[in-house]
């Protein structure tokens, strides 16, 4: 049998992209990939952005590039990964991590606004992930998937019913790709965050009811911090993780274990 070494965990010569990170998630994400040895494509809908957000890895001494798309958008994705085969940037990696939140009663809640959080949470990983996997496949060396749920992939909140729906989709998603690409060595699995310390969570932090909350009804009796979401992605995306396939590990100090 042979011994465990921290090489099963090296990324070096690994093209990660990662959706929705030129801040909070994602960039702990870009930047702990890169860390571990990966060239990292940075993403977001907005190029000054990610220019920025390149810039911050690239002071560190990383390997990091830009690429502004909308991840909701077929023919944009399209255009990007395009742009990916100009470049020989062979995506291996890939990180769905883009999201958005709304919050509001169901029977308050519009249409378009179910679809725009659907169309951001779950369409665009099946727009992305199809791109990535189509020339995974092709090239016939494998490659990672590891979509970003969340506490809702497992139980339901009150007022975010688009934003539930989408993770719990992300969650058989990622089951589905198992299904059709672990053929080709691909494996597709699900991060679920539990409350982590971002801007997009910044009202709720700054509620001080919901904040003793989050606090008192967790095992860990705190918010987790988006680097604490790292090693996760890491094992994910590198050979530590080859024979693990449509699951999702749920990051949450404990939080699912408890009523």
């Amino acid at each position: 049998m042979k011994s465990t070494s921290p090489s099963l965990f090296d990324l070096s010569g690994r093209t990660a992209l990662i959706t929705g990170s030129s801040r909070g998630i994602g960039f702990a994400f870009a930047q702990g990939l890169a860390e571990a040895g990966a060239k990292v494509i940075i993403n977001s809908r907005q190029a000054a952005v990610v220019d920025e957000a390149v810039k911050k890895l690239q002071a560190l001494g990383l390997d990091a590039v830009g690429a502004a798309f909308d991840v909701a958008d077929e023919a944009s994705v399209e255009a990007a990964f395009a742009g990916f085969d100009e470049q020989g940037l062979a995506v291996d990696i890939l990180i769905n991590n883009a999201g958005i939140q709304h919050r509001q009663p169901m029977v308050e809640l519009s249409l378009a606004d179910w679809q725009r959080v659907m169309d951001t949470n779950l369409t665009a990983a099946f727009l992305v992930g199809r791109a990535a996997a189509r020339r995974m496949i092709a090239r016939g060396q494998g490659g990672k998937i590891i979509n970003i749920g969340s506490l809702t992939s497992e139980a339901a909140r009150a007022t975010v019913a688009p934003y539930t729906v989408a993770k719990g989709g992300i969650k058989l998603l990622s089951k589905a790709m198992a299904a059709e690409w672990a053929q080709f060595n691909i494996q597709a699995n699900s991060i679920g965050p539990g409350y982590i310390l971002t801007d997009m969570n910044e009202a709720l932090v700054n509620n001080p009811s919901f904040d003793a909350w989050v606090k008192s009804s967790n095992p860990a009796q705190r918010w987790g911090q988006p680097e604490e979401l790292v090693g996760t992605a890491v094992f994910l995306s590198s050979a530590a993780s080859n024979y693990v396939n449509g699951q999702i590990i749920y990051v949450d100090g404990g939080w699912l274990s408890v009523l």
